[in-house]
């Protein structure tokens, strides 16, 4: 039961736990770096098993279930304490924020069933939408009004929400091979997405997700 696909899956619902004690400590950027190692683990666990041929209902579910924690529980949280920091005109608003955590949970739920996602996503994958969710800290310090604004984080809810289920095309970075003629449009979508990083590190994230959903829609449109 207990074998590497199944242990990294497990590391990474560890990572997210450890994110949302930093979370409910108040530490919001801190919890940023655990969703980073979730999603190292998240995506590790998943070429281990295609390496090692290892295919089975229980590593499909036990996935699911910790993407659950790292992507859907973890930045719900995030959320809920930046409604609370807001303007929003009572502290009932707060709790609109776990809809992230809700709309995680449905678009794993529809991942797992959803024959079309074999190779690449229909709708934006949860690691992804969880990395912008945290991001938000950072971005508050060069826009605390805009971040600080309820229905701001209301709108960014609901938009993240909707990606989350939505038809859109988005690739995957599962490599069936690195030739640059098949991958250019991955390959600049990882230079730029590391360029990025290194330069603005967590602020950059708002950006990278614009040009992860600009390029899918490039990537599509010429296959």
């Amino acid at each position: 039961m207990l074998n590497l696909p199944n242990a990294l899956t497990c590391a990474n619902l560890f990572s997210g736990c450890i994110g949302i004690v930093f979370c409910f400590n108040g530490d919001l950027k801190s919890a940023a770096y655990f969703v980073i190692l979730s999603g190292i683990f998240d995506f590790f666990d998943g070429m281990a098993a295609r390496a090692l041929k290892i295919k089975n209902s229980i590593g499909k579910d036990l996935d699911s279930l910790a993407d659950v924690v790292s992507f859907g529980f973890l930045p719900g949280a995030i959320m809920y304490h930046l409604f609370k920091a807001s303007d929003a005109p009572h502290e009932y608003f707060s709790y609109f924020a776990f809809i992230i955590t809700l709309f995680s949970a449905l678009r794993l739920a529809k991942f797992n069933n959803d024959t079309r996602q074999t190779v690449d996503f229909i709708g934006l994958n949860t690691p992804m939408n969880t990395l912008f969710i945290v991001s938000l800290p950072y971005v508050s310090d060069y826009h605390p009004q805009v971040i600080g604004n309820w229905i701001v984080l209301a709108a960014i809810a609901v938009i993240c929400s909707f990606l989350l289920i939505s038809e859109i095309k988005i690739f995957s970075l599962k490599f069936s091979n690195f030739r640059w003629s098949e991958n250019k449009i991955k390959f600049v979508f990882m230079i730029l997405s590391i360029v990025l990083f290194a330069w603005q590190q967590f602020v950059a994230i708002p950006i990278i997700l614009l040009l992860y959903i600009g390029l899918s829609f490039v990537y599509f449109r010429n296959r």
